[in-house]
């Protein structure tokens, strides 16, 4: 598979099965016919070009049963679809402009989101561009630039699908970073870091041969917000869904609490435990309170690992506030019964326990979210963590937070694939620290560098003059100030999350343009509709998005480039989180550019073409593109500096088109998860400041101890500053549903919506009676009963954020007084100045404020919303009132689709 090689009349290549941006996930084998269409997609057999025993595959032998590596790739189901998303009908087939948008005269902001779009040419749409850039870097200065370049999108390498522009700018000046928040883990980096330490996000860590040990050793597993059916197919693909399975044949008792039944709930769960959105941590409370007067804690080894726990307990028991935090106050908030909740800590007490997580879901990423995280984390302590079987795991991203250990024990060498961008982790301003390294022009994406570009030294910075957190985007760009503590950059230790920055910093500009590649803030972070008003401020003068699909922060742009999928690219890719081999493998085109789409690398090395034909000087644009090397010379580069090309002495990737490496034989011999700090607190501490677990934390209550809304130990917190969305609200009242929302299970967030096969399954679409395919609003059926909704019925879900329309999925698998929607919807706007959407994009309505007043994460799950059927009279109105809207053509079976948003 060295070549992209006839099989009969087709033919066929390698290509990544994973949407994670940088790590590329397991390969599958795309096939295409003659004349360049794709036709099919299958997993990739391993034993179709080795001999697997070569490979010494892994194995976990527990309990007199014994789980193998699978000798193929296990593809998410969507993935094996994922031509449908190439031909997509939202295709971005050529460069386009908005209608209204005039750089010489009126330039309309406040129809942005509203006006339609015109085809252009690429020499049109780089001349507009690079005249923006230069008058705006003119008139402002660089930092008045903003470049969005984070969040998840297709593993590519040669052409990174976010961040080329970054190296662009840098070129040109110190512009403005959008720094992404921890988004997925909000409460365990602004809260779980606070106990137990656990860089980078504060999930457990070390995280080496967990599922070896809960295999062999553990009793019971908690499935807190995790489905493993959901959440890992598009990084991992579907080794966690048959993790799970061996679970179940080991006989290992698994209970899922959440307040929806999800998907693995239903196939591997043993009991539902339905809890309300956003009140786990009364629930933890109630456990600890049970576990406190029943004496079934491990007392010796709280004793011996921890700090802080006497005034943790004190307020547990009400010797703080009076109010103790017995199970019949929390059955109150959570409206778990008293009887699961005590029957759930005696159960957790008797029996050797884990908890799975999936990057936390909705209970991490709800107001006061460090809270519940931080409760987690102490429960897990009162039961002894780290001993076997009683842990934290997490059922994806293996090949990230395991280090060395990729799920479940393969080997240690993990392929470290270079990118033509700049790292958007970069510390900013005075921070940044200038190397006068010279490089190789055959080794790009190197860091902070003077690169010799063969005619002229030209300075490169790659770290921005200002950054502004992704959750605070709406208040930068309409605010002349804002304040924050500790993200000052991505995946920051918890010592720097004292630290106050603000923008626009000193001696910076406001922004006044904005660059994307990531273009879903509306659909994927919090309160999208004031960021869709905020991108409208006339103070914003130019936006240009460049993305293979019109979707979502697309309709905000002024100029659109169209950019080419991965599955039409050159690329060199890498798994190491799929959990069976971890390989290096080569990636040829599988079908030609869609349309006069190009990729995220050309699209900025066009507009630096541009710049120097305005200018008279090439130097930028020689600089950008390493004096034009070649795909094929940067491909070599990669796989020469990635770290395994020296094991592969068959020269596999050249031959097979693919290297895998061998699992290491002792690797189940490595340190389980925390055993090490069990063993000695002292000689393996934590990176909290004692080395202990800290069940009242020594530097919050340094730096914020006053602060009601993440105190020192952590709290049940009904209300503060930044959010009143309990059902003890006046609000409630207005809005007396909690609306929970996590991934979706036919998306990867913001990917794969318009997948006309998938739309077909109710649980991703309702047709509704005008035909029009509204994304699921889950519901009990007492809840619909009580509203008069029927399933299938449009039903509007709003506050005073704003009303998104659904499609009511009424179903026993949710929890009464819960409605469930799933964020990652397409944007459908029909008035960003009403606030309504069609396309059922959640996030637009969730809470505008961070996590509390000093975590700056964000808040999209947990919130009180209400639910009511649309009636005839009330969409004939809607129609009426906004003519345009209804107006724009909707393919039947995609959607969204290019056609309803431009002139012909």
């Amino acid at each position: 598979m060295a070549q992209r090689i006839n099989v009969g009349d087709s033919k066929k290549t390698l290509k990544s099965a994973g949407l994670m941006g940088p790590l590329s996930g397991p390969p599958c084998v795309v096939y295409s016919d003659e004349d360049g269409k794709i036709t099919r997609t299958r997993p990739y057999h391993y034993d179709e070009d080795f001999n697997i025993e070569d490979l010494n595959p892994w194995k976990i032998e527990a309990r007199g049963r014994t789980l193998r590596a699978p000798t193929r790739s296990l593809l998410s189901p969507y993935f094996l679809t994922y031509k449908k998303r190439v031909y997509s009908n939202n295709r971005v087939r050529y460069p386009l402009k908005r209608v209204d948008w005039d750089p010489e005269g009126d330039r309309h902001p406040e129809t942005r989101g509203k006006s339609k779009y015109v085809r252009i040419s690429w020499d049109e749409a780089t001349t507009l561009i690079a005249k923006e850039l230069l008058r705006v870097k003119d008139q402002y200065g660089m930092s008045a630039v903003l470049m969005q370049a984070d969040m998840h999108g297709e593993g590519k390498h040669v052409a990174p699908s976010h961040g080329c522009p970054n190296r662009l700018l840098g070129l040109l000046g110190n512009y403005t970073i959008q720094m992404r928040n921890m988004d997925s883990w909000e409460g365990y980096t602004w809260g779980s870091k606070h106990v137990w330490g656990c860089e980078p996000v504060g999930e457990m860590q070390p995280s080496g041969n967990l599922i070896p040990d809960i295999s062999k050793n553990a009793e019971l597993l908690l499935f807190w917000g995790c489905d493993a059916e959901t959440t890992p197919v598009a990084f991992d693909g579907c080794m966690a869904s048959r993790v799970c399975y061996w679970f179940t044949e080991l006989g290992i008792k698994c209970v899922y609490v959440d307040p929806a039944l999800n998907f693995a709930g239903c196939i591997h769960g043993d009991k539902w435990i339905p809890v309300k959105p956003n009140t786990d941590a009364a629930l933890y409370l109630g456990i600890i309170y049970t576990w406190l007067t029943e004496g079934t804690y491990d007392k010796e080894y709280v004793e011996t690992h921890a700090v802080g726990y006497d005034e943790f307990f004190d307020y547990v028991l009400g010797k703080v506030d009076g109010v103790p935090k017995t199970p019949e106050w929390a059955t109150e908030k959570c409206g778990v019964p008293v009887w699961t909740i005590k029957a759930l800590a005696r159960d957790w007490a008797r029996k050797i326990t884990s908890i799975m997580i999936g990057n936390g879901g909705p209970g991490i990423r709800g107001p006061y979210s460090t809270e519940p995280a931080r409760l987690q984390s102490i429960c897990l302590a009162m039961q002894g963590l780290g001993k076997p079987g009683r842990h934290q795991s997490k059922m994806l991203e293996w090949h990230i937070h395991s280090k060395d250990f990729p799920m479940p024990h393969q080997g240690k060498a993990t392929p470290d694939i270079g990118r033509r961008s700049d790292a958007v982790r970069a510390p900013v301003g005075d921070e940044f620290i200038e190397s006068k390294k010279y490089v190789n022009r055959s080794q790009p994406g190197t860091g902070n560098n003077i690169r010799d570009v063969g005619l002229t030294t030209v300075r490169e910075t790659v770290s921005p003059a200002q950054q502004i957190p992704k959750c605070m985007m709406h208040d930068a760009l309409t605010k002349d100030h804002i304040e924050w503590y500790g993200l000052h950059s991505f995946l920051e230790p918890a010592n720097r999350q004292w630290r106050k920055f603000e923008y626009p910093r000193k001696g910076c500009s406001r922004v006044h343009m904005i660059w994307t590649d990531s273009p879903c803030m509306v659909t994927c972070w919090n309160d999208g509709f004031s960021f869709a008003q905020a991108v409208r401020d006339p103070s914003i003068e130019f936006v240009v998005a460049q993305h293979p699909w019109l979707e979502n922060d697309c309709y905000l742009a002024d100029i659109i480039l169209p950019v080419a999928t991965k599955h039409e690219l050159n690329d060199i890719s890498e798994d190491s989180g799929s959990a069976i081999f971890t390989s290096v493998y080569r990636e040829y085109p599988a079908c030609p550019p869609v349309g006069e789409s190009v990729s995220d690398f050309d699209c900025a090395a066009l507009v630096a073409k541009k710049i120097a034909e305005m200018t008279g000087n090439d130097e930028i644009y020689k600089a950008y593109t390493y004096n034009e090397m070649p795909d094929e010379e940067t491909i070599e580069s990669f796989y020469k500096g990635c770290g395994v090309a020296h094991l592969d002495v068959n020269d596999d990737f050249h031959k097979k088109g693919i290297f895998a490496i061998p699992c290491d034989p002792d690797i189940q011999n490595r340190p389980v998860g925390l055993s090490e700090f069990v063993a000695d607190p002292k000689a393996h501490p934590l990176s909290t400041p004692t080395g202990l677990l800290e069940f009242t934390s020594t530097a919050i209550k340094e730096h914020f101890p006053d602060d009601p809304e993440r105190p020192p130990y952590p709290v049940w917190v009904e209300k503060g500053v930044s959010h009143d969305e309990a059902l003890s609200s006046e609000r409630a009242k207005t809005y007396p549903l909690l609306l929970m929302s996590n991934h979706g299970h036919w998306r990867m967030h913001a990917n794969l919506d318009d997948i006309t096969w998938n739309r077909e399954v109710e649980t991703m679409k309702i047709r509704g009676k005008d035909g029009y395919q509204y994304e699921p609003a889950w519901m009990n059926p007492v809840t619909a009963a009580e509203r008069g909704i029927v399933h299938g019925d449009i039903v509007k879900v709003f506050n005073e954020r704003g009303t998104v329309l659904c499609g009511a999925y009424v179903t026993e698998r949710m929890t009464p007084g819960v409605v469930y929607v799933d964020h990652g919807s397409r944007f459908d706007p029909i008035s960003i100045e009403d606030k309504i959407d069609r396309g059922g994009a959640i996030n637009l309505i969730s809470p505008h404020n961070n996590t509390s007043k000093n975590a700056t994460g964000m808040a999209v799950s947990g919130y009180l919303v209400q639910c009511e059927k649309m009636t005839d009279e009330e969409m004939d109105a809607l129609r009426k009132k906004y003519p345009d809207a209804f107006a724009r053509k909707i393919d039947e079976a995609c959607g969204v689709c290019l056609d309803g948003w431009l002139i012909s």
